[in-house]
């Protein structure tokens, strides 16, 4: 499915929680969640640097959508975020049932600007979101953020 004009509008949106982690001293990414009737029910960005590297903006969502949402109300909702689900949160995405995944920056364009700033690459696999969870519905990256996610990135990752 091509990327509309709500997609990269929310999209957007994600990458400004990821400036907001990066001025924070964190890891810029950000995400929200967003039901099938548009309605942003949860937003969020790392909190990885306390020490907890699962405390991904992604995780985060798979656990609110399952406190607080309904089977068939998760399915139906799209998760947007600025960089693509390592495979802890697609993993966490599928296991509570959540539905279409957008994302601005793929996680091979990430292990790409890091392999060439010979920054440390994640310490798990970098694998599109559909080789762990292959019935996820998934869209992106948008070439939009490109630029803009990447001097996110640099500013964080590059030496």
């Amino acid at each position: 499915m091509a990327l509309d004009d709500q997609d990269i509008q929310r999209l957007g949106r994600c990458v400004e929680l990821a400036r907001a982690a990066l001025n924070a001293g964190d890891e810029p990414f950000g995400s929200i969640l967003v039901d099938a009737d548009g309605t942003v029910l949860f937003e969020d960005h790392n909190h990885v640097a306390d020490g907890d590297a699962t405390a991904h903006p992604e995780l985060a969502i798979a656990q609110w959508s399952a406190a607080n949402l309904p089977p068939d109300r998760r399915g139906r909702a799209t998760v947007y975020t600025s960089g693509e689900h390592c495979p802890m949160c697609a993993a966490a995405h599928a296991w509570v049932g959540l539905g279409r995944i957008v994302f601005a920056v793929a996680g091979a364009q990430l292990a790409d600007w890091l392999t060439d700033w010979q920054a440390p690459l994640p310490p798990v696999a970098t694998l599109p979101i559909t080789a762990v969870a292959p019935q996820l519905t998934v869209d992106g990256p948008a070439p939009q953020y490109r630029d803009e996610m990447m001097a996110l990135y640099a500013t964080k990752f590059a030496p």
